[in-house]
Formats: C-alpha cells, sequence, structure tokens
C-alpha cells in the first residue's frame, strides 16, 4: 500500500472539482492517482475500459484520467482497484491540485523538491521527476518529499500540458 503521509487529506482531488468524472471499468489493480488511459475498442456494459498508461514513452502526451478512491463502493485512497469493477475516474482541469501517486524508484533515493516538473511513468500511471525531453509535463509537485521507502501519494497541481 502506498503511503499517505504526504498527501492532503484523504481524498485523490483536493478541495472543489472543476474537472469531469466519468465511470469507467478497470483493467488491473492501480491505486488512486494512477494515471488511466482509455484501452480501447474494448466496451463492458456500454462503459470504456481503462488501463494504467502505457503509450510507449515516459512523459508522452496523452489525456490524463485519473483513478479515484470510491466512497460508495467503500474504496479509499490507499485501496487497489478490483480488476473489471466499475470505478469513478477523474479528467483534471489546469489549475487543480490532486493527491497523486509518485513512484518510489529504486535505488535513485529519490528526493523530491517542491515545485519540480513530474512525467506519467508509462506502463505504471505513477508519476516519476521530469527526465530527457517529454511531450508531456502534467503535473508539478507542492511538496518536498525525502527518502521515501516506497510508492506515495504527495500534492501535484495540474498543469494542464
Amino acid at each position: 500500500m502506498p503511503s499517505t503521509t504526504n498527501a492532503r487529506g484523504n481524498k485523490v482531488v483536493i478541495g472543489d472539482e472543476c474537472g469531469v468524472r466519468v465511470a469507467g471499468i478497470v483493467a488491473g489493480t492501480p491505486y488512486p492517482g494512477t494515471v488511466l488511459e482509455i484501452q480501447t475498442p474494448f466496451y463492458r456494459g456500454g462503459q470504456h475500459l481503462f488501463r494504467v498508461y502505457q503509450p510507449g514513452t515516459d512523459g508522452e502526451r496523452r489525456t490524463i484520467f485519473v483513478l479515484l478512491e470510491d466512497d460508495l463502493q467503500g474504496f479509499k485512497l490507499g485501496d487497489a482497484a478490483v480488476d473489471g469493477k466499475l470505478r469513478q475516474i477523474y479528467i483534471p482541469a489546469p489549475g487543480e491540485m490532486l493527491n497523486m501517486l509518485l513512484a518510489d524508484v529504486a535505488g535513485t533515493g529519490d528526493d523530491h523538491t517542491a515545485l519540480e516538473m513530474l512525467i506519467v511513468d508509462t506502463g505504471t500511471g505513477k508519476l516519476i521527476a521530469t527526465t530527457g525531453s517529454p511531450e508531456s509535463e502534467p503535473f508539478q509537485l507542492l511538496a518536498t518529499v525525502t527518502d521515501p521507502a516506497d510508492d506515495f501519494y504527495a500534492p501535484c497541481v495540474y498543469t494542464g500540458y
């Protein structure tokens, strides 16, 4: 289970929602705060099937869909999705603050400084520090995090880029 020590509150969306909520079937068992993509062209029961972000390259530009906790079904911030079940998914608006899931990159001592730009890691949907020349840096970290021992939640602002 990811650490919630750095999270602001116990929800993915911090404050009032400005984005759009959609429902969809989730493939796999990602945690809330993970970036998803539509797994086309599959539909089940009229719903889109979502999977973790995996376009092939870290930081590739895609629509940002974020898995939410789901209080109506008893899922909290640190509870993984159940494969094949309907869940709430969120498309954030630029400037919106969210508790996002950041990857603990083994062997890097991955300290993070407030205001650092973040990209989405392909295959996991978790955020990582920007590397290389990505097409998109959709999130900016709003806290300093030192020596995480596991994946963790941290407040971020959605840039829209």
